[in-house]
């Protein structure tokens, strides 16, 4: 599995299936032409960038085109870099017919085709780079220990700690768990929950 330091954009839950199983990073998804509408999401995109660089992923089809025609001017150009695939035709195993265009998108590509579309992309490979030592990751266990989730009072508490950080109101604690990674150390967040 590569270790890469910058979060991966990408258009929906199908690329995101696809792309966890080959990377270990945070992967987010636009929800498709959604990201137009939710400032919420480019706010988060926005931080992450600013925190450690973002990798845009979408398909090569017209429509993938669109997206990161909108995300390249929504986005700082210093943040971001773009990872293409090739046009491949054909269709993804889950779907009846092909798409419009009759191309394959990111869901459908090869674990290679995706692997070299990421390095040609410039992506900052972690090869061998370990978590600081002292410093386990965040995990779920870590939230229901702080009453994140999984308790009376938990999704008030969460919302609590997401609008003094400044993230997305309407992240659910499995989807919190990889953007609080990204953003913040497992010492300092765990200040910040204290202090909620």
């Amino acid at each position: 599995m590569l270790k890469i330091k910058e979060a991966i954009v990408v258009e929906g839950r199908y690329d995101k299936n696809t792309l966890s199983q080959l990377v270990d990073t945070v992967i987010l998804e636009t929800a498709g032409f959604g990201i137009f509408k939710d400032k919420e999401k480019l706010s988060l995109l926005r931080k992450i960038g600013e925190k450690r660089g973002l990798i845009i992923l979408t398909d090569s089809d017209g429509a993938g085109f669109v997206i990161r025609n909108y995300l390249k001017g929504a986005l700082p150009q210093d943040q971001v870099k773009h990872a293409y695939v090739p046009d491949l035709f054909g269709k993804e195993k889950r779907k009846r017919k092909p798409g419009k265009e009759g191309k394959l998108g990111v869901e459908g590509m090869r674990p290679e085709v995706l692997e070299n579309a990421l390095r040609r992309a410039g992506a900052t490979i972690l090869e061998g780079e370990t978590q600081k030592a002292g410093s386990p990751p965040l995990t779920k266990a870590d939230l229901f220990a702080c009453g994140l989730s999984g308790g009376e009072g938990s999704r008030e508490k969460r919302q609590a700690l997401l609008k003094k950080l400044d993230l997305p109101q309407h992240l659910t604690p499995n989807a919190m768990l990889p953007v609080l990674s990204a953003l913040y150390d497992r010492e300092s967040l765990l200040e910040e929950i204290k202090n909620l």
